[in-house]
C-alpha cells in the first residue's frame, strides 16, 4: 500500500475554469501518503488549436518526477505530431504518449529506472471525446444519466495484458507486475522497458495507451477524470450519482451568481473527502487523491444541466 503519516494531510489544491461550452473544477489531496506524486491538467483551450481541449490525470508511483514532467508536456507531444495535422487524432495520441516516454528514458534526470506514472487523458476536438489510457486511472461520463466507461483499468491480471508482459519476460505474481506493479501500462517504469526484441508496445509495461472515440451530443451531461485513489474507494456508478446529486441540486447563488450556481471543483472537494479512510488501516481510502469534474454547458446557461440532472435516467 506505501508508506502513510499518523495524520493525513487534508488540505486540497482546488482550481475551477470555465467558458461557453464547459465549467471545469478540480482538486487535489495528499491524503495518507508521505508524498504527493499525482499531477493533472486542464486546459479550455490549446494553444495551437484554440477549439480543443484537454483534460488529464496523472497518478506517480516511485515518486512525483514523472507525473510531474507528462502532466507540463504530454499535450504537446500530441499535437505536434504530423499525425494530429493530418486529422488521425488517435494516432497522435498513441504516438505522442510513446515519444513523450521515449523522450523521459533518454532524460538523464529523468531515468530512475522504479519512477512512473499512470495517465488518463481527454481531448475534446470538434464534438468527439478521444479518451487515451495507460494504467488504471479512469475516465467515466454521465450520459442523460447513465454511466458510460470512457476507459479501461489496466491491470496484469486481464488476459490480454498478461499475454504482453509474458511474452516479454515477464511474469504476474500476487496481481501485479513480477509481483512488484499493480498496473500493466505507464509512462516510465524503464526497468520493464529493457528488452531489445520487443517493440515499445510490446514491452513488460508499455506507455502505448488504449484510444476510443465517442461523439459528445446534449445528453452528455459531464465526465469525471481521476486516479485510483477514488476508483479503489468507490464505483463508476458511485461517483456518477455522486456527482449528478449535487449538479442537481447545486447551492444557492445571490445576485449574477444565481445565474449559475454550479462549483464543480466544490463537488471534486466532497468526493476526496468521502473517499478519505477514518484510519490508515483501512487499506483503501489512504491513497493520493486527484479529480477533475467537466460540466458540459454545451453553449448554453448553467440552469440548462442542472434540470438535466434533475430528471431520472430514462429507463431501458
Amino acid at each position: 500500500m506505501g508508506q502513510t503519516l499518523s495524520e493525513p494531510i487534508t488540505k486540497k489544491k482546488s482550481a475551477c475554469c470555465r467558458d461557453s461550452n464547459y465549467r471545469v473544477g478540480s482538486s487535489c489531496m495528499q491524503g495518507w501518503r508521505i508524498k504527493m506524486e499525482d499531477s493533472h491538467v486542464h486546459i479550455l483551450s490549446l494553444p495551437s488549436d484554440p477549439r480543443t481541449a484537454f483534460f488529464a490525470v496523472y497518478d506517480g508511483h516511485g515518486g512525483a518526477v514523472m507525473a510531474q514532467h507528462a502532466g507540463k508536456h504530454l499535450h504537446e507531444y500530441i499535437i505536434k505530431r504530423s499525425e494530429y495535422k493530418e486529422a488521425d487524432i488517435v494516432g497522435a495520441m498513441q504516438q505522442g504518449f510513446l515519444e513523450l516516454d521515449k523522450a523521459m528514458q533518454n532524460n538523464a534526470a529523468l531515468r530512475d529506472e522504479h519512477a512512473g506514472t499512470t495517465v488518463i487523458a481527454l481531448l475534446i476536438k470538434d464534438n468527439i471525446l478521444y479518451s487515451a489510457n495507460a494504467g488504471d486511472s479512469r475516465a467515466v461520463a454521465c450520459i442523460n444519466g447513465r454511466t458510460v466507461a470512457l476507459s479501461r483499468d489496466h491491470k496484469p491480471t486481464l488476459k490480454d495484458e498478461r499475454k504482453r508482459i509474458e511474452a516479454a519476460g515477464g511474469f504476474v505474481e500476487y496481481k501485479r507486475v513480477n509481483g512488484n506493479l499493480a498496473l500493466s501500462r505507464a509512462l516510465g517504469d524503464f526497468i520493464f522497458k529493457r528488452n531489445d526484441r520487443k517493440s515499445p508496445q510490446e514491452q513488460i509495461v508499455t506507455a502505448f495507451p488504449e484510444v476510443q472515440q465517442f461523439i459528445i451530443d446534449e445528453d452528455w451531461e459531464f465526465v469525471v477524470l481521476a486516479c485510483d485513489g477514488i476508483w479503489d474507494v468507490m464505483t463508476s456508478e458511485e461517483v456518477v450519482q455522486f456527482v449528478r446529486t449535487r449538479l442537481a441540486h447545486p447551492k444557492l447563488g445571490d445576485g449574477e451568481a444565481s445565474n449559475c450556481t454550479i462549483h464543480p471543483e466544490e463537488i471534486c472537494e466532497e468526493l476526496l473527502n468521502c473517499c478519505l479512510a477514518p484510519d490508515a488501516l483501512m487499506g483503501t481510502g489512504c491513497d493520493n487523491m486527484t479529480v477533475i469534474l467537466v460540466c458540459f454547458l454545451h453553449g448554453k446557461p448553467c440552469s440548462r444541466l442542472i434540470l438535466h440532472c434533475q430528471n431520472p435516467p430514462p429507463s431501458i
